[in-house]
């Protein structure tokens, strides 16, 4: 009989505020904040989190929202409600509908595009919740789950085949269509209320950085007249789409290196910016203009006209473009625009020179640009850099204003040099200027009629003023405006740092007396209690496994392991005394352990201290200096039997294994405090990287085991040190190893890859298994069993079993190496810590693993993966038709290369889907015909009983049986598992479908299939003329189903409006029931009886 096992799960994870400056090996995203509608004032920042987003109270400094989805394991294996493993980089909040719900888009690692949907009644429970405990997620919780756990079902967009660093909604009331970019260089199109993808759009030769929609949006007015897209990408190009055609009708050129960002608002010119005078007319249009920044460290502006419309001053605008010297080789390139572009350069923006920052960061290439939900302030973010540039939009009066002063400059620098070389030089100042003069003699309305037929073009200098600058403590990774309005006509803006927090910064409104200049960003708080500020080095459970502590560098982190909320943050610092001042010293940790009693936590750093902390308190209550010479690698502890003497043991890279006593202080003050006290030294000949005890109660019989640099494990008897056994066979240091309850057998893995059991009786190797592709850096015994865990460099935590040599379960969750475990003293949960920064809770379900299934679900994964170089479906077609037409050069090639396709990927899933429908078709084909053998017979015999319905297809007939089963299909893996079918297939298809819309069965969907089938084989089903008769017959069955559903829904939305028509007529009059009868509440609606 086969063994089994109990499935292990990933339920929660934290420690972890924005995964954005988790790991450098996830891609770059400059959409990684936004902010949830609210109908309060207060707005919950969203940001992504690992595997899940995470919504924070600003006010408060609490996380109250949780966002994720369950991960659906291939074969139908597990819970279903794991939290999945992979990972977002790219958040967007869909615009307020008229809907109780927000829709939530999200990118992902793994090419994924999931959407989610949160009522608005969840986001009021939450931040109505005054102790903000939405962090809660477990397997093992019994009864109702807590609204604000928020784990769904998203809607899944498959269609990318890399990760999706872009996501953006259309601006407008319905938010009916998505837009997605990858690293792969596509752009796909998604409608998410039909949930699928509209087209696939190809140009882009790197990863793409920016999208943005034109058109329709919000502010209406000045926009481009067109359905469209702009698109950013590494490659040094910004695309102008058009969606209708979908082509590329605009490419920006000038950029000197990779895009790295891009973004489009409509700048407010009717409102006054504060600050910026008074005096504007209210009703002044939009202007739209896209700001895009490079790696060249330049941020450029476009202004986006109407396509019809020819743009003034354009000659202008080049001759002003080349006033800097880097603009010289930017005219090349944009000079050669045509009247008909829709998007027209307008100059760069620049910090003002007597700044620092216009010297220090300038070359630095752009790494975010936001524009605030008002669109008069714009914010721009450097990489690798602690300064956010704030700009402010001028009015349309205001930067025409600006506009004439520049000219005016201008004008006198060359009249004073002309008149330099006549030797009649003549100064003159502003108030001489006869342009003034009459400026002062135009109204409001004359002005903004000079503005429209100008022919000298605003540049951006004029439209933008630098505000200010916002300076972080750390390096900035993403950024965004708050939305809600601050008191005094100021902005705020949070800021995502590299350590893992969020600071919130007030940028006020200048006041008049400063005369425009800079105003200072002030902080207003910090968000730093919920994240490590690096990589997790080593978790410590409890003895109860309530508590649970976490260690990186310089920083201690206690937490609630029930509710996952943080008790205690501490900075693991000390002061060194000089000889006039005190300067605080840092320690950096690598190890910690709870003391007896779980009041203290003791840690051992890189410096070779030992350091004891009180967890109530949170301060370091006890110091041990210069307890090595070295870093202390490892420690242990060990109580007697009574619980009288507590044992601790350290390894050091001194070469030296120290015993330590724990006792009780002697201060007054500090007698409830612990202390260590040096017991016994032993001498190692190597660097020793890990100690650890056994389990065994008996002191003459418990064992000290040490690994040293030398790639053996030593072994000691613990009372005497006596040496017992010495264990070889690792070729590179063993780095953890761990012994069962029972002390019979001893796991260890290393550098090497390689995990090692050994017997401890005559220290012979019982197997060497092979699994992991990294080195091993941490191993646990489940108590009582002889299973253990390990991780790895690999970014994997895997499940052996010790005495069977073979691996249970593969756990994939972290985005960079896992350092550290900690197992729950009954085995019903896992902690592992890693350098993602995050620590995820792996909890034991009642789901059965069978070892079989196991390897089966693994090789389907794999065969799941998409490789990176596969070529997409522009790249086959293009080969065929190279083979076809007997090869094409490469000029040819560029020319026909299609500029979209659909938006299909092959997945397991769809796959799957596929053969289900093969097989439906199949059956009906087989009842078919057995029915009507069936009819032939009973007319050739008269009287036959009456034929029994199919169980196999449920009592169905064919054609209904053919509808069910493509109903079950989801919508997304629809496409893809039509394109499965063969073209027989194709064909008895086709024909259910024209039976199904005789009857008038499955309108929509059928008429949704017939049209993509009729275009992904139109040249099969041209050349194969049995199919025209079918075709006509179904083109005509879909365009009448269809207008009859039309007609349907447009009566039924017709008689919707009248009902609220007369709801709201009547909303205020008093209905006197008794006088009228429930009959005629239909009377005067037109409705008819």
């Amino acid at each position: 009989m086969q063994h089994t096992y109990l499935r292990y799960e990933c339920a929660d994870a934290f420690s972890l505020s924005c995964s954005a400056s988790a790991t450098p090996s996830i891609p770059h995203s400059s959409s990684i904040l936004s902010f949830l509608p609210n109908n309060n004032t207060n707005s919950l920042l969203l940001s992504p989190a690992g595997s899940q987003l995470i919504a924070y109270d600003l006010r408060r400094g609490l996380p109250l929202l949780k966002l994720g989805h369950s991960e659906n394991l291939s074969g139908g294996v597990g819970t279903g409600n794991a939290l999945n493993s992979t990972q977002v980089i790219s958040i967007d909040v869909a615009p307020p509908t008229s809907t109780d719900e927000t829709k939530v888009a999200t990118g992902w690692v793994d090419g994924s595009v999931r959407v989610f949907s949160l009522p608005h009644a969840e986001v009021r429970i939450a931040t109505s919740d005054p102790d903000g405990a939405g962090l809660v997620r477990s397997l093992l919780h019994r009864g109702p789950r807590p609204v604000h756990e928020s784990l769904r079902e998203a809607l899944t967009l498959n269609g990318h085949a890399s990760a999706v660093p872009v996501v953006v909604f259309e601006r407008s009331s319905t938010a009916v269509r998505l837009a997605s970019g990858s690293t792969d260089g596509t752009v796909i199109l998604w409608d998410v209320v039909a949930e699928t993808g509209l087209f696939r759009l190809l140009g882009h030769t790197g990863p793409v950085t920016g999208i943005v929609f034109l058109g329709g949006g919000e502010g209406g007015g000045s926009g481009s007249g067109m359905d469209g897209l702009v698109t950013s990408g590494s490659d040094g190009l910004v695309k102008v789409w058009d969606l209708n055609g979908q082509c590329c009708i605009q490419t920006l050129v000038g950029h000197r290196g990779s895009v790295g960002c891009l973004a489009l608002s409509f700048l407010r010119s009717g409102s006054r910016i504060g600050g910026g005078g008074g005096g504007e007319e209210e009703n002044e249009k939009s202007r739209m203009r896209i700001v895009t920044g490079c790696v060249d460290g330049q941020v450029r502006v476009w202004s986006v006209e109407k396509r019809d419309d020819p743009v003034g001053g354009k000659e202008e605008a080049l001759s002003t473009a080349t006033e800097t010297a880097d603009a010289n080789d930017e005219k090349k390139d944009i000079a050669s625009n045509s009247n008909e572009d829709i998007c027209h350069y307008m100059g760069s923006l620049h910090p003002p020179s007597n700044l620092p920052t216009a010297t220090t960061t300038n070359n630095e290439g752009i790494a975010a640009i936001h524009f605030h939900p008002n669109g008069r302030f714009v914010g721009i973010c450097r990489s690798n850099d602690r300064v956010i540039e704030i700009y402010a939009a001028r009015s349309e009066l205001q930067a025409q204003k600006k506009r004439r002063r520049r000219l005016q400059r201008r004008r006198e620098k060359q009249n004073a040099a002309s008149n330099a070389e006549k030797g009649t030089t003549k100064k003159r100042g502003m108030l001489d200027d006869p342009e003034s003069d009459d400026e002062n003699n135009l109204t409001d309305k004359d002005k903004i009629k000079e503005i429209e037929t100008s022919h000298d073009a605003i540049k951006a200098s004029d439209e933008f003023e630098y505000r200010g600058t916002v300076r972080s403590t750390h390096k900035i990774r993403g950024f965004a405006f708050v939305p809600t309005p601050e008191r005094g006509g100021g902005i705020r803006i949070v800021v995502a740092l590299a350590t893992n927090a969020f600071e919130v910064y007030s940028i006020p409104r200048p006041r008049p007396k400063d005369g425009g200049a800079p105003v200072i960003a002030e902080k207003v708080s910090t968000l730093d209690m919920y994240g490590h500020p690096t990589g997790i080095r080593s978790v410590a459970l409890s003895s109860e496994d309530s508590m649970a502590c976490t260690v990186s560098k310089n920083v201690i982190k206690i937490w609630n392991v029930a509710n996952r909320s943080c008790l205690r943050s501490l900075t693991a610092a000390g002061s060194s005394s000089s000889n006039d001042s005190k300067a605080a010293t840092s320690y950096y940790c690598l190890c910690a352990a709870f003391l007896p009693g779980n009041t203290h936590v003791i840690l051992g750093t890189r410096e070779g201290h030992l350091l004891i902390m009180d967890v109530a308190s949170g301060d370091l209550v006890y110091t041990e200096e210069n307890a090595h010479d070295g870093a202390i690698w490892s420690l242990d502890l060990h109580t007697g039997q009574n619980h009288d003497a507590i044992s601790l043991v350290t390894g050091s890279a001194d070469k030296l294994v120290k015993y330590w006593d724990v006792e009780s202080q002697e201060e007054e003050d500090r007698q409830h405090h612990p202390m260590v006290v040096h017991a016994r030294t032993l001498q190692m000949t190597d660097d020793v990287m890990c100690v650890r005890f056994s389990h065994s109660t008996d002191p003459t019989k418990r064992l000290l085991f040490v690994a040293s640099l030398d790639s053996t494990i030593k072994v000691f008897f613990d009372d005497s040190l006596k040496f017992f056994l010495s264990l070889y066979g690792h070729k590179l240091p063993v780095l953890a190893f761990d012994s069962s309850d029972d002390d019979t057998i001893l796991a260890s893995g290393g550098a090497d890859k390689s995990i090692k059991i050994w017997g401890l009786d005559f220290g012979d190797t019982h197997r060497t298994l092979y699994g992991h592709e990294d080195s091993i850096t941490d191993l646990r015994f489940v108590k009582r069993t002889h299973n253990f865990f390990t991780c790895s460099k690999d970014k994997t935590v895997r499940f052996w079993d010790g005495d069977r040599f073979e691996q249970i379960l593969l756990l994939n969750g972290h985005a960079s190496e896992v350092c550290c475990l900690a197992v729950s003293r009954t085995g019903a949960f896992v902690l592992s810590g890693g350098m993602d920064r995050q620590v995820r809770v792996w909890e034991r379900t009642k789901d059965i693993v069978f070892l079989d299934e196991e390897k089966e679900r693994q090789l389907e994964e794999l065969f799941d993966k998409v490789d990176g170089r596969e070529e997409n479906t522009a790249d086959v077609l293009l080969s065929a038709k190279r083979d076809a037409e007997g090869g094409l050069n490469d000029d040819d090639e560029e020319v026909d290369k299609p500029q979209s396709e659909a938006a299909v990927k092959q997945s397991i899933l769809s796959v799957s889907a596929g053969d289900r429908i093969m097989e439906a078709v199949e059956m009906a084909d087989k009842e078919s015909k057995e029915i009507s053998q069936f009819k032939r017979l009973k007319e050739e015999k008269g009287s036959i009983k009456q034929r029994a319905p199919n169980p196999m297809l449920f009592g169905m007939e064919p054609p209904e049986y053919v509808l069910w089963v493509l109903r079950s299909v989801k919508s997304v893996d629809l496409e893809p598992s039509l394109l499965v079918l063969p073209l027989n297939h194709v064909e008895r298809l086709i024909h259910y479908l024209i039976l199904l819309l005789r009857a008038g069965k499955g309108i929509e969907l059928c008429a949704k299939i017939s049209v993509f089938l009729v275009k992904s084989h139109q040249a099969q089903i041209v050349s194969n003329r049995t199919m025209m008769t079918p075709l006509r017959e179904l083109q005509t069955l879909v365009r009448l189903r269809t207008t009859e559903i039309r007609d349907t829904v447009g009566f039924n939305m017709a008689a919707m409006r009248s009902i609220a028509k007369f709801a709201k007529e009547r909303k205020n009059k008093r209905i006197d029931y008794e006088e009228k009868s429930m009959k005629d509440i239909w009377a005067g609606l037109g409705l008819g009886a």
